[in-house]
């Protein structure tokens, strides 16, 4: 026993065998702790979260295993040498390896966190996976600002003047933003039409005379499909800065169209049109008739302006319609022996 005494009163770099011995045992104490925590306690956890509906709690299993785990089991190497007098550079170099761990570990907890509940609260409130798929694209820049602040906070916790180096950033920052200023008006715009959604992809828009089905809504471009087939490519600035019809989101289409008649056409005949037109068009379904009057006397025909309503923004439904209404006025005026007005000139020959 006096033996054994002697042996663990032996020193080696300032700390006995017995001390040894001692953060040894802690260690291998706490490693057995993390690993029941591991392989015992998480697997009886995640088998529980499968059978719940939410995915939250197999992503917290998950994050732990990825982001807490580690910091873990370097928890039981810095706890187990707090028993030891360690030289002053090991101990520094402990100290400096915990903070990246932590700082590392921590920021991209907080990033993987930030982004699921973001996606959560996109899901909740749009079920459209084409506006979640592109909402995704604020995720890297969330990203660079969250390891930005992230790697701020571990200069600050080494030592480093934070103050100079936010100072020089900020100079930086400004340079680059007077350097890039259209890219970031793009870009800025970009945010702006995924949060205020004026549009989204697949939508038939008409901006400056032009019209075509939105393809890709891009970060700084926006590429139309046009109705002649080409692509038509945006700025997203020049988009936020016009007047943009959003054909898609049309709850009815209101229709407009005119027909002459020759000047030969009798009174009776004339007060007849309007009546004809308004049965015809309440006759067909998913129609709202509005008006039809004899709307002007031109220089050779008689003019009715009609109005109606497409209860539908379907463009191939509208036109079915208006078909449907062009051949039952020709059928009218074949039968009533109503002319069409087209272009003529009468010559008056005088001797």
């Amino acid at each position: 026993m006096q033996h054994l005494s002697q042996i663990l009163s032996r020193s080696f770099l300032h700390n006995t065998l017995f001390n040894y011995t001692i953060s040894f045992g802690i260690f291998l104490l706490l490693c057995i702790i993390a690993m029941l925590i591991r392989f015992v306690f998480l697997s009886k956890v995640k088998e529980r979260a499968e059978e719940t509906e939410t995915d939250l709690d197999d992503f917290a299993i998950l994050q732990f295993k990825k982001n807490i785990m580690p910091v873990l089991y370097f928890s039981t190497l810095y706890i187990a040498t707090r028993n030891l007098v360690l030289h002053a550079r090991i101990e520094k170099g402990l100290d400096i390896l915990g903070i990246l761990l932590i700082s590392f570990f921590g920021v991209r907890l907080l990033s993987a966190t930030i982004q699921k509940l973001m996606e959560k609260y996109l899901k909740r409130i749009q079920s459209d996976d084409e506006y979640i798929h592109t909402m995704r694209g604020l995720f890297p820049i969330i990203n660079i600002i969250i390891w930005s602040i992230g790697t701020i906070f571990l200069l600050d916790n080494l030592g480093f003047n934070i103050s100079a180096v936010v100072a020089g950033l900020g100079i930086g920052g400004i340079a680059v933003a007077l350097a890039a200023q259209a890219v970031l008006g793009d870009l800025f715009s970009y945010f702006a039409i995924l949060i205020d959604k004026p549009f989204e992809v697949g939508d038939a828009i008409t901006v400056g005379g032009m019209t075509g089905k939105i393809e890709k809504i891009g970060l700084k471009t926006t590429r139309i499909r046009s109705n002649g087939g080409e692509q038509l490519i945006f700025s997203n600035s020049d988009l936020t800065g016009s007047r943009v019809q959003n054909l898609k989101r049309m709850n009815e289409r209101r229709v407009v169209f005119h027909i002459d008649v020759t000047f030969a056409t009798a009174e009776e005949k004339l007060n007849a049109i309007p009546g004809m037109i308004q049965k015809t068009i309440e006759g067909i379904p998913a129609t709202r008739f509005d008006r039809a009057h004899f709307a002007e006397i031109k220089d050779a025909s008689f003019s009715f302006e009609i109005v109606y309503f497409v209860l539908t923004d379907d463009y191939n439904t509208y036109m079915d319609i208006q078909q449907e209404i062009n051949l039952a006025v020709c059928a009218y005026f074949r039968k009533k022996r109503i002319s069409f007005a087209y272009p003529t000139q009468t010559v008056y020959v005088t001797k």
